[in-house]
């Protein structure tokens, strides 16, 4: 049995930025693609704060709704924050050179890929983050073999304070 989805219930921010913690334990030390999908203002970016704190960013993270690209050497580890909300096409990725960016050792979060979706390699994780009552839901899904070993990580770790895990979802 592989585990293909996994769903958490988040109270608040700081649940969000648990559950990036949590992400970035079960990432290790390989690099991964991970898609974040939801509307303005679901969590994507403070998702993403979580996921580069655990991994020993000290400062500010913010959006690189400008800039497309946000890059962090952390260790050994590049990792890369993209925001493609503003992009005009998929093709302006050529341009930057982002297939320079998804490298197997690198970790690359990308909050809108379907405005790249053309471009873009697909993802080993995809989390869509939407509105649920007073919190939000995040479903992960993930879409390759680097995925569903991730899923598991993250399923077989500890119940955090300020999340609840709703429902899993198994493959044969």
């Amino acid at each position: 049995m592989t585990l293909a989805s996994l769903q958490f219930q988040l109270r608040d921010e700081q649940a969000t930025v648990e559950l990036g913690g949590r992400l970035a334990k079960a990432l290790g030390k390989g690099g991964a693609v991970v898609f974040l999908q939801g509307t303005l203002g679901a969590g994507k970016t403070t998702l993403t704060r979580g996921v580069l704190q655990a991994l020993g960013h000290q400062g500010a993270v913010k959006s690189p709704t400008y800039t497309l690209v946000e890059p962090y050497q952390l260790g050994d580890r590049g990792v890369f924050h993209f925001d493609l909300y503003r992009l005009g096409s998929p093709e302006e990725l050529e341009y930057m050179g982002i297939r320079d960016y998804f490298l197997d050792q690198n970790l690359c979060i990308v909050e809108w890929p379907e405005r790249g979706e053309s471009v873009l390699p697909g993802p080993d994780l995809t989390v869509d983050l939407s509105a649920s009552g007073a919190g939000r839901l995040a479903v992960f899904t993930a879409s390759t073999e680097r995925g569903h070993a991730i899923l598991k990580a993250i399923f077989m770790g500890p119940n955090l304070s300020a999340m609840e895990p709703n429902s899993t979802q198994a493959e044969p």
